[in-house]
């Protein structure tokens, strides 16, 4: 038996076993063993409940009687009288209601959870549930846990594992020897022992340590790699010209912060190289991101090179191409925009422009990768909230140049610098962490859901002096199991009731783009005074003229996305305010009242990265593809150790093919961290 062979070899999986564990991605013996337990329970330190204390305990009891019921929409709660010979005791899950049919039994269980005062009583709390009969006599009573999936019983997941006992015991290394031991790490083989099978809870940190640093190892080692792949590249040299930027500057109706002239010195020296600049530009919203990109356009353009920005959406692109050609046209600069609203004639001719070089800058959507998009000397390409550009599409964009181009990623979303050591491990990052002058801070106060009525007055007064509101809500039709406001319903309330003598737009994701446009449109160009909308409004349309921005069940919403909205307010000289709406009229999150004393985006992701993790700033889809099991974004020193290996390792990395398990886990993080 090997890692590669099929689960339903294992003795004890029949066919509904099988299919069980595959539709859950459990198809080989390989997959088994690296289906790590969430959690682990410590059984060995068992007390009675005549001795119980406030705290983590664990008890040897029956169960005595156990009832479950409804107290509001989407919430039971299952309550137990639990006992032993010494006493009895009441147990609490929430959402639980299977335990009443495994309790009913009258088998004796190990129940272990947090003792603790709620609710005008001790008792112990959604405590999980062991039979005493399947406790495992070779364990030292620490028992894995396993992710509850397509009804896969923990029990089962144990069983199995133990068949393969023997195989993990001989599993080959991974990592490289001189790293293991140099970081102090136990064997892969003893680290897979000792989450299934621990007989302590200081192997199980052990285990956890390892497997986590081979986790970042493999994603930073991928790093490494592109960054070399990257330095064999040919791009465009080109000169820094001190005239054109001081020119460029000196033109400029305000003065550049601090950060935007490091920023731009550090994009321009990147640009004098051979080597194609591979650069992320992070700033807060309204930090002035893209006139550092308009004076490197204007540099680039200077050396006889096109330009290309590349933005998410059409009414981006658009407002980036108004704001370049202010800032570009009084240097001849001629600047073109491409998206799927420029058709026939007009789009066949800026085809034309941009093939023959008479068009210096073009913006546009993936519009601009199209085929039919013939660049004359393609030099320097932006691509803006794209956080991460794919390998076929940086191809593409090569194939329309003779030389790679020099590529800088914009992002509105500050990123921790342990999430932007791994996710964009192979980009240098400049950072602009200043606002212009001139801007005052937004003021951010969190309402309670009973005050509504002096919120709404303060909105209709700021309306009064010619300003506009933003209301967001989290989803876009009712849900009857849900008490979260809908953007529909609410869109309805406030146009039929409290703002009726308003003119009131309503925003979602399941509109069709030009419905989009034209909402926005009609925003920006204040023929609505209110728009109700869904969190599509986080990257958009800049609208100096709204100055409030109100969100419903702020609680139920991230940090980072919390600061991404309230960043479309705060755009102009006008005082700008953030109301966050609790859910309820409880006393506020830890995380809003974090919000509401900050307006720091780089300190509030890294609490976010502590409080939610990096799905809530990096985004679901592209963090579920990062395959982290065991390791944590938010571990910066474990990150700065492996960083620290990798880089070791990336000089020698001929030695890669030595480990095949390695080797297939970096060329996977490769293919996806090359500006995926």
């Amino acid at each position: 038996m090997n890692l590669l062979t099929p689960i339903d070899k294992i003795k004890g999986v029949g066919s509904k076993i099988n299919e069980q564990l595959s539709s859950a991605g459990i198809k080989t013996v390989g997959d088994l063993i690296s289906f790590y337990p969430r959690a682990h329970e410590d059984f060995s330190r068992v007390v009675d409940i005549a001795d119980i204390r406030p705290g983590k305990a664990t008890i040897k009891a029956k169960c005595e009687s156990i009832s479950t019921r409804p107290v509001r929409r989407g919430l039971r709660i299952t309550t137990a009288t639990l006992a032993d010979k010494t006493g009895k005791l009441q147990a609490v899950w929430f959402n639980q209601p299977y335990r009443e049919k495994q309790l009913k039994t009258g088998e004796e269980f190990y129940f272990s959870g947090e003792f603790e005062f709620n609710y005008n009583r001790y008792q112990l709390s959604g405590p999980s549930a062991e039979l005493v009969s399947d406790m495992p006599i070779q364990t030292d009573r620490i028992l894995p846990i396993y992710r509850s999936v397509k009804g896969l019983k923990t029990t089962l997941i144990r069983k199995l594992l133990s068949e393969l006992r023997p195989l993990i015991s001989i599993l080959p290394e991974t990592l490289p020897p001189d790293i293991v031991k140099r970081e102090n790490l136990v064997s892969r083989s003893q680290a897979i022992m000792a989450m299934h099978f621990p007989d302590s809870m200081a192997d199980i940190e052990k285990a956890r340590e390892r497997l986590a640093f081979e986790e970042l190892f493999q994603l930073l080692l991928a790093s490494q790699l592109n960054r070399q792949e990257n330095a064999k590249l040919i791009g465009w040299s080109i000169p820094f010209e001190q005239s054109v930027v001081a020119d460029f500057v000196s033109k400029l109706s305000f003065k550049l912060t601090s950060a935007q002239r490091v920023a731009a010195w550090e994009i321009i020296q990147d640009l004098e190289q051979k080597t194609p600049m591979n650069r992320l530009l992070q700033g807060d919203v309204g930090s002035g991101k893209t006139v550092v990109a308009g004076l490197v356009a204007c540099q680039v353009t200077s050396a006889g090179l096109q330009t290309a920005i590349m933005a998410p959406t059409e009414i981006l692109a658009t407002q980036h191409a108004e704001t370049l050609c202010k800032l570009l046209q009084p240097f001849g600069i001629k600047v073109g925009l491409l998206t799927g609203s420029v058709k026939g004639l007009a789009r066949k001719m800026l085809y034309e422009q941009i093939e023959k070089g008479t068009v210096d800058v073009v913006i546009g959507t993936h519009a601009l990768l199209q085929p039919t998009v013939k660049f004359h000397k393609l030099g320097f390409v932006v691509i803006d909230e794209q956080h991460r550009f794919g390998v076929k599409q940086r191809q593409l964009l090569l194939e329309k140049s003779q030389f790679m181009p020099h590529m800088l990623a914009m992002t509105a979303t500050p990123i921790p610098r342990s999430l932007a050591l791994t996710v964009y491990g192979e980009l240098d990052i400049s950072i602009l962490n200043e606002l212009p002058a001139g801007r005052k801070p937004i003021l951010t106060k969190i309402w309670s859901p009973n005050s509504r009525a002096q919120l709404y007055e303060k909105i209709d007064t700021e309306i009064d002096a010619g300003r506009q509101v933003y209301v967001i809500c989290s989803l876009i039709e009712d849900n009857p199991d849900n008490e979260i406001k809908s953007v529909q319903s609410e869109f309805v309330k406030l146009q039929n009731s409290i703002f009726k003598h308003r003119r009131i737009g309503l925003l979602h994701g399941k509109m069709k783009p030009d419905e989009k446009d034209d909402v926005m449109q009609r925003f920006a160009s204040h023929q609505l005074d209110i728009l109700v909308s869904t969190t599509v409004v986080e990257v958009g349309v800049d609208v100096p003229n709204s100055t409030v921005m109100l969100i419903e069940n702020a609680d139920r919403f991230g940090l980072s996305q919390l600061h991404q909205l309230r960043g479309r307010v705060g755009r102009s000289i006008h005082q700008s305010y953030c109301y966050l709406v609790n859910s309820t009229s409880a006393k506020p999150t830890k995380r809003l009242l974090e919000i509401e004393k900050s307006n720091d985006g780089f300190y509030l992701a890294e609490v976010d990265l502590k409080l939610r993790g990096p799905g809530e700033i990096y985004g679901r889809a592209q963090h579920g593809a990062l395959n982290l099991q065991i390791a944590t974004l938010a571990d910066t020193k474990l990150i700065s150790r492996a960083q620290s290996q990798a880089k070791l390792f990336a000089l020698v990395s001929k030695n890669l093919i030595q480990y095949k398990q390695l080797a297939a886990a970096v060329h996977y993080y490769q293919r996806l961290t090359t500006l995926n």
